[in-house]
């Protein structure tokens, strides 16, 4: 069973990342203004910083699972553009 719960896990994109990683993969991939345009948040918009963004998505499950969204299309995209170039 145990195994079953490991190769889930592996195949899991958000497995092992953290929301720091996350967020600055985000913001080097579209940039914080970009970041602010897909999701309009003050952390992201106003004087934006991974340690505000962090702090802000902690507490707001809805903007992390919009965070966690974005990325998994991120990824998503990335993939795409490989395979077609």
């Amino acid at each position: 069973m145990a195994t079953s719960t490991t190769s889930a896990a592996s195949r899991d994109p958000l497995h092992g990342m953290t929301l720091e990683r996350i967020v600055t993969a985000l913001a080097d991939h579209y940039g914080w203004a970009g970041l602010g345009e897909r999701i309009p948040v003050r952390c992201f918009t106003h004087e934006p910083s991974v340690a505000s963004s962090l702090k802000f998505l902690r507490k707001t499950p809805w903007a992390r699972e919009k965070v966690e969204g974005l990325y998994l299309f991120m990824l998503r995209d990335i993939r795409r553009s490989e395979r077609d170039a």
